[in-house]
């Protein structure tokens, strides 16, 4: 079931969709991070699909303080910097999840293209993993930006014409910080290749766009590594 909620943050009350799964929680929780598009038809889906693998899977739409032309880039701007109301509304999202009673309390946090970069920024923010879909470019100062890091499990694709090289990148900086993770690049998939997004046909040619067969295997790694991590019996 998807409704749409508000949820408080320092910044006042946004919206938000929640996606609770059936039958007899708790359940672990996850954060959804959206692209730099916002949270329309494709995120409901990949918010039901999070919730029907287990799990109670909340969207903050950081956008909702006066649409995407006034906050994209103020978005972008505290993604850079680390920190700013994005930043806060992302916590607060995960806070709201803790205290849900159909939430167990173990929260992992998910994200695409800018989202994914918030879920690589975020991973040492309280989080039991982090699963960031082709957040390319990689953050600024990465080795910096992933001390205490939770686990990670992330996918890229091959093609991603912003993200040459950064599934090698990212394995060096988890092998260097001894961060548990499991890393994936797609090769003939593109950016954004687990969205749904208008002009398919266009997007595939410039090397992004939506492919099946890498979407299907990103999200049963991720799937299985959050069961690892957030799930009863998981280490802290």
């Amino acid at each position: 079931m998807t409704t749409t909620i508000d949820i408080d943050t320092p910044a006042g009350p946004i919206d938000a969709l929640l996606s609770i799964p059936e039958g007899q929680g708790p359940w672990p929780g996850v954060v959804v991070v959206h692209d730099a598009i916002g949270y329309g038809r494709d995120k409901k889906t990949i918010s039901d699909h999070i919730a029907a693998a287990g799990y109670v899977a909340l969207t903050p739409n950081l956008f909702a303080r006066g649409g995407w032309a006034r906050c994209v880039t103020k978005v972008f701007r505290d993604l850079l910097t680390k920190r700013g109301r994005a930043v806060d509304d992302i916590l607060a999202a995960r806070d709201h999840l803790q205290s849900m009673p159909e939430c167990s309390g173990r929260v992992g946090i998910a994200g695409f293209c800018t989202g994914g970069q918030f879920a690589l920024v975020m991973s040492p923010k309280g989080f039991g993993a982090s699963a960031p879909f082709y957040g390319t470019p990689l953050p600024r100062n990465l080795s910096e930006t992933l001390d205490g890091a939770c686990p990670i499990v992330a996918s890229f694709g091959g093609r991603d014409p912003l993200g040459i090289g950064a599934a090698t990148r990212l394995r060096e900086a988890v092998l260097n910080k001894h961060i548990t993770a499991d890393i994936k690049a797609y090769p003939g998939a593109g950016h954004s290749f687990a969205n749904r997004l208008p002009a398919q046909p266009l997007l595939r040619i410039t090397g992004f766009g939506y492919n099946a067969v890498a979407t299907e295997d990103a999200w049963s790694r991720v799937f299985a590594f959050f069961g690892e991590h957030l799930r009863a019996g998981a280490s802290t």
